[in-house]
């Protein structure tokens, strides 16, 4: 009797991220919808969000920054 161990070769993959930075959340939503949608959904692994806000002192305006990175595999 002969016995075969076959081992499969498991596919290269590598960690990714990638990120974005908007002024305006509805863009980001965009934005990182239209990514999305060209990965794998198996592939993704974590999304990270955040939202910094700063006031200019001359103009007194407050100031958004939406940002966010996707982790993936590819």
């Amino acid at each position: 009797m002969v016995i075969m161990i076959v081992k499969k070769e498991r596919e290269s993959t590598v960690i990714q991220v990638k990120l974005f930075d908007r002024e305006h959340e509805k863009d980001l939503e965009k934005e990182m919808n239209r990514f999305l949608r060209g990965i794998d959904e198996q592939s993704l692994l974590d999304i990270k969000y955040n939202v910094a806000a700063m006031t200019e002192e001359e103009e007194e305006e407050q100031i958004y920054c939406f940002s966010a990175m996707i982790i993936y595999r590819s």
